[in-house]
């Protein structure tokens, strides 16, 4: 497509000064016995009333600040940067060959670099994460693209911005960048995204293609051909649109909510006219259901199982 277009009570009472009990007395008070431990025992079950309704109190706390990025807000100073080896973050400025890129555990001297951008609700580690797991999958050396997380409700506002090309998203911003420094400089780059990734990568191409147009006044066949040095590959992703020019693989999984609702669909996009993968795109849709709705979006235990090289995808082949 043209993108132009949360105080514990006391457990027993204060004792006094000790008195000397005669036979006579102990009757009396073993009598008083019961009524003395009668408060001590209300006032232990009253604690632990009190302790379960704070720790039910502290899961609802928590569960909130996942959903309204409460807890989530340190993660946003990683927002666009690049993430490389042991976790350490690198300004959009850094020059790719100046990250150490996190490498495949039985090859540390892998050539190849691929990009990585996440999808919402991931933290920098999280993504660190599943950099390795890239890396161990596909043999190259990766390097991600943080989309900084402030919380659920908050990631999905911002996937409705990108939806409509509004607001600044500063993952974007550096995909886009990065994109273009490279396919000017004649270098190839491939790039993988999953769920909102893909949805920034597809608005991150658009901005290369109108620099290209618009600011290097590039026709549109010149423009399209120079993107053809960018390769990528969605799993999951919630766009639906992707500019020409770029080499497109997309994973779908059928039981997957969000490429089914908001991204590719269950069914080939021959099929769907609002649907458009890219000229060429090929697209692999699979079946990996899970009771859980969200398990069958996860990427390291769905999507990159189902993954293939990326030369064999492109010729049509998913068998693996």
């Amino acid at each position: 497509m043209n993108p132009l277009n949360r105080r514990p009570l006391p457990t027993k009472p204060t004792s006094g000064t000790a008195k000397a009990v005669t036979p006579a007395q102990t009757p009396v008070g073993q009598a008083a016995a019961p009524v003395k431990s009668a408060p001590v025992a209300k006032a232990q079950q009253a604690n632990r009333v009190a302790d379960g309704f704070e720790s039910n109190a502290a899961r609802g706390t928590q569960a909130a600040a996942g959903l309204f990025g409460f807890g989530a807000k340190p993660d946003k100073v990683h927002d666009g940067q690049y993430l490389g080896a042991g976790g350490k973050t690198y300004p959009p400025t850094t020059p790719l060959s100046d990250i150490p890129a996190v490498t495949p555990k039985n090859n540390p001297n892998a050539k190849q670099t691929v990009l990585y951008v996440n999808g919402i609700n991931t933290t920098k580690d999280a993504q660190a994460n599943s950099l390795q797991a890239i890396a161990d999958t596909t043999g190259a050396r990766v390097i991600g693209i943080h989309n900084a997380t402030e919380g659920m409700a908050t990631d999905l506002v911002q996937c409705v911005k990108d939806k409509l090309d509004k607001g600044h998203n500063p993952a974007v911003d550096t995909v886009a960048d990065t994109l273009y420094n490279e396919i000017k400089a004649g270098r190839d780059v491939h790039m993988l995204a999953h769920s909102q990734g893909g949805l920034i990568t597809s608005r991150a191409l658009g901005d290369v293609y109108r620099r290209l147009r618009v600011e290097d006044g590039m026709g549109k066949d010149d423009a399209q051909k120079l993107m053809g040095r960018i390769s990528v590959e969605t799993f999951g992703a919630a766009a639906m649109n992707y500019p020409d020019g770029p080499k497109y693989v997309h994973y779908v999984n059928r039981a997957d909510p969000v490429p089914d609702l908001f991204g590719m669909g269950p069914v080939s996009d021959r099929w769907n006219p609002l649907v458009d993968g890219g000229k060429g795109s090929k697209t692999h849709h699979f079946n990996d259901f899970h009771l859980n709705p969200i398990a069958s979006h996860h990427f390291e235990s769905v999507y990159l199982n189902h993954r293939v090289p990326f030369d064999q995808a492109r010729a049509g082949n998913f068998e693996r």
